[in-house]
Formats: structure tokens, C-alpha cells, sequence
């Protein structure tokens, strides 16, 4: 798995892909910044990586009409460097467990202590 993170999550993220033994980028280390939504999407599409985010509304919305895509990680909540490492990471466990997430999300959220994962086909029907 390849990983592409959005400019609305910390840069930090990709050393936390490597250390976990996955290539990534930031939309910014790649010259994108500023880029829209759809742009981000189409280069994430292109490249064969998995988007992380926490941009959720406008990329369900864009994925929605992929017909197929490497996949989409969603952290939930809008937290600081450290919390999205910790939650990336996480995330990186339970896809290590999950395998390619082709046509899926897998959204990840916090309350409290306790972080939850959900994992849905997406376009629905799946891959």
C-alpha cells in the first residue's frame, strides 16, 4: 500500500508510513498544495494510493462516483499532530489486518480513550 496525505493533516504523517514500512506523500511534499479536492483525488487515483484525510463530506462525495480507487482513510476528528500520528498508526494496524482496501473507507474515530473503526464499500456494491 501506497499512502497520499492531504494538506489538511500533518507532514509528520508520512515518516509515521515509513517507520510502519509504507511509502507515502504529503499533497504539499509533492507540489500540490493549494490543489482541489477533485485534483487531490485524481492524483491519489492516478498514483494508486490510498487518500488519508479527515476531509470526510467532500471526498465520500468524490470517491462515491469512483469506479474503482486504491482506498480511503478518514480520521475523524480534527486534533492536533500527535493524535493524528497515534490514530494513522492505528490505522495502519487494522489495514495491516484488513489487507488492500480497494473500493473501501475506513473511517477512524476516537471517544475518549477508545479509538473505533468503520469500514465500508465505497461506491457501494464495493470491490
Amino acid at each position: 500500500m501506497r499512502f497520499l496525505i492531504d494538506e489538511c493533516l500533518s507532514p509528520s504523517l508520512v515518516l509515521v508510513a515509513h517507520d510502519a514500512g509504507y511509502e507515502a506523500q504529503h499533497v504539499t511534499y509533492v507540489g500540490k498544495s493549494g490543489w482541489t479536492d477533485w485534483n487531490v483525488a485524481d492524483y491519489a487515483r492516478a498514483g494508486d494510493f490510498v487518500l488519508v484525510t479527515n476531509n470526510r463530506s467532500d471526498f465520500l462525495r468524490l470517491y462515491a462516483v469512483q469506479p474503482i480507487h486504491a482506498g480511503l482513510v478518514i480520521l475523524i476528528p480534527s486534533i492536533n499532530r500527535e493524535d493524528q500520528a497515534y490514530l494513522f498508526r492505528r490505522a495502519l494496524v487494522k489495514l495491516a489486518e484488513l489487507g488492500e482496501p480497494i473500493n473501501r473507507v475506513l473511517e477512524v474515530d476516537r471517544d475518549g480513550d477508545e479509538v473505533t473503526f468503520k469500514l465500508y464499500d465505497l461506491p457501494p456494491g464495493g470491490a
